[in-house]
């Protein structure tokens, strides 16, 4: 099974790689609704920061943290994403 990884920063998606079909769903909602191609000027709206949630849950490898670099555990990235 190929492993996922999420990376986060601003409050929001920075890099991806989800290999399951609900992944994929996710991120092509979150797509269509708009997006930035800079993380730091995304603005993200309500249902995109639950599409990142999901996303979370979904994934089956790393999520790590842009900023300083560290793995990030599920409940820390959802923190991260509900508090940016």
């Amino acid at each position: 099974m190929d492993k996922d990884q999420l990376t986060l920063k601003w409050g929001t998606l920075k890099a991806w790689n989800f290999h399951s079909e609900k992944g994929q769903k996710l991120l092509k909602e979150y797509f269509e609704i708009g997006s930035c191609m800079s993380a730091m000027c995304q603005e993200d709206t309500p249902r995109q920061k639950e599409i990142i949630l999901e996303l979370i849950d979904e994934c089956n490898g790393e999520i790590w943290n842009d900023w300083d670099g560290v793995k990030m555990t599920k409940k820390k990235a959802k923190d991260y994403i509900k508090n940016y």
